[in-house]
């Protein structure tokens, strides 16, 4: 019975390439063209297939190990191909070796765990690329917490707060409205239509692309298998050949708070709308906390914010945080800083809370609390150490710049993977792992990431901050725009905002940029892609900004910065 070294092919230029997968066992039994192992260069993944049918008597090599072309990969019996167990079809009972591909209920080429931004995007471009896709989600409706209770949801109540101001402040010049009358159903029941129209929309993109979607809680079984467990307590397995973890995060409760008194509210809670307390504390100080403080503010609550660190908004500069402050503590009851939470006692009456902070001890009642203090990872939650997968203490999950995990044929994105997390950071990482998984050639090699508090007004952010310059000694050049000079921000009756940007004194490149103003938000992309292209002063400068806008701002801060402002004094040189 003759047996048949099986060897690696022609790779090209390649003296090596890694094994990152192997598809058979001993014992296996395969048919011509089926996928022994898929090597790895550094242009694309590629399956080498058997030549002939046969029984798989020895295995040479392991994932990991490196081999050229003429390598042994594994011993093929001709002689034998009846009689022996496939992959897919093992004795009851009897376990599967480590690279063996046992079907379960379900098997596909890829599974993406979570369906917020970056699940959803790994499944539709690996759909895209040719892959075979299952998509499990824990919840009801794709899209995850940022379509469903978080950043979608807060920016339609933003809006709405945004209008109640506007309409206050428009009185001042020469045009008055009545006292608003909100209506909390219909305005809950709009939010909800805003969250439904796009998650409808998902469902539809995912038949289109044939991605089938089984919801139900996961957690790995083996380096190729999870248990999906429906809200009915049906259980399925679901196998694969390569898996994407997009299992995001969950915000984060402390031990001294009743976390099941109702009126104790994360920012899912806060997203309900379930009523408007007359007095509420907002337990952090950073961009979730905000926007929720601006959306109960503006709908008539008395809002007291607490934040233990000496600043609010960590991560931004004081000098955008501080014309926020300016038009929002006014309209604040309280902002605590430096002062921490010792206690929260639940009373017939309120919230009891006790205060730590550099005057002393203090306490007092709220209504309602909102526990805006970060979120911790899911790693914990979806039993990865059972696909071998390292988490480290705090849920967090490792990969290199192709999203690979520690396992090689499971990569992981978003809120799991660490800061920052960002829905938009975790789209540009799913497209990777997805391109990386279809067997092209990606990498995540972003330069900046933008953080943007939708506020009133909005922050953002990007690259070098002076902050962060300052703690690595780092020289740097700067161009500030006070908005009281821009006609569009005048026009527009909202004045307050600053458009800031970070040079390299030595080569003029953009390295960062800071805006606090209306719409900041979408004003910051300029300055992503500018750092992204390596553009310096000059080719922003020099770039015909339309007039009047907000975004001529840019320009005329990296004016300020190049001494050529002539809406301005420019600066002196030093």
């Amino acid at each position: 019975m003759p047996i048949e070294k099986i060897t690696v092919p022609d790779i090209g230029d390649f003296d090596s390439v890694p094994v990152i997968e192997i598809h058979v066992a001993v014992g296996d039994t395969v048919s011509a063209e089926d996928p022994l192992v898929t090597l790895e260069s550094d242009k694309a993944a590629m399956d080498v297939p058997s030549p002939k049918s046969g029984i798989v008597k020895a295995l040479h090599v392991g994932v990991g190990d490196k081999v050229g072309e003429g390598a042994a990969l594994l011993d093929l019996d001709l002689q034998e191909e009846a009689g022996a167990p496939s992959v897919a079809h093992r004795p009851e009972g009897e376990s599967v070796p480590s690279g063996a591909k046992a079907q379960g209920d379900v098997h596909a080429q890829l599974v993406v765990l979570g369906a917020g931004p970056g699940g959803y995007t790994a499944a539709f471009r690996a759909a895209d690329l040719g892959m075979d896709v299952v998509l499990l989600e824990r919840w009801p409706m794709l899209g995850g917490v940022c379509l469903n209770v978080g950043c979608i949801p807060s920016k339609a109540l933003l809006h709405a707060a945004k209008v109640i101001d506007k309409a206050s402040e428009m009185k001042d010049h020469g045009i008055s409205f009545g006292q608003p009358s909100v209506d909390i159903d219909a305005l809950r029941g709009w939010k909800d239509s805003v969250v439904s129209k796009l998650v409808g929309g998902l469902s539809g993109l995912a038949k289109a692309r044939k991605v089938k979607v089984i919801h139900g809680k996961a957690e790995f079984e083996g380096s190729t298998a999870i248990r999906v467990t429906a809200e009915d307590g049906s259980t399925q397995t679901v196998t694969f050949d390569k898996a994407v973890i997009a299992a995001g995060s969950e915000p984060v409760e402390l031990p001294f708070i009743p976390h099941d008194d109702p009126r104790v509210m994360d920012s899912t809670g806060a997203l309900e709308l379930a009523d408007i307390p007359k007095r509420m504390l907002v337990l952090g100080g950073g961009i979730i906390g905000l926007e929720m403080a601006t959306v109960y503010e503006a709908l008539g609550a008395q809002i007291t914010v607490v934040e233990l660190l000496d600043g609010l908004m960590a991560g931004a500069d004081p000098d955008l945080v501080k014309p926020w402050q300016k038009r929002m503590a006014p309209k604040f009851e309280n902002i605590f800083l430096k002062t921490k939470v010792t206690n929260v006692t639940a009373m017939d009456t309120g919230l009891k809370v006790d205060f730590e902070g550099p005057d002393g001890t203090f306490t007092d009642v709220f209504d309602r609390i909102l526990v805006s203090v970060g979120r911790i990872p899911n790693g914990k939650k979806i039993k990865a150490e059972a696909a071998g997968v390292a988490v480290d203490e705090r849920g967090f999950i490792a990969t290199d710049k192709q999203m690979r995990t520690n396992v090689p044929t499971i990569f992981a994105i978003g809120d799991i993977v660490g800061q920052p997390m960002l829905a938009h950071k975790a789209v540009h990482e799913a497209k990777v792992a997805a391109e990386v998984a279809a067997g092209h050639k990606s990498a995540f090699d972003a330069k900046v990431i933008p953080s943007v508090a939708y506020t009133d007004p909005e922050v953002a952010w990007v690259g070098l901050t002076e902050t962060d310059a300052r703690k690595q000694g780092r020289k740097i050049g700067k161009g500030v725009f006070p908005w009281a000079a821009s006609g569009r921000s005048l026009a527009n009756g909202r004045d307050e905002g600053i458009t800031k940007v970070i040079f390299d004194p030595e080569t003029n490149r953009i390295l960062g940029a800071g805006i606090v103003g209306s719409s900041a938000g979408d004003l910051i992309s300029e300055a992503v892609l500018a750092i992204e292209m390596g553009a310096d002063a000059e080719d922003i400068a020099l770039s015909i900004h339309p007039h009047p806008t907000l975004s001529e701002t840019v320009a005329m801060a990296t004016e300020m910065y190049d001494g050529t402002i002539t809406d301005l004094m420019p600066p002196k040189r030093k």
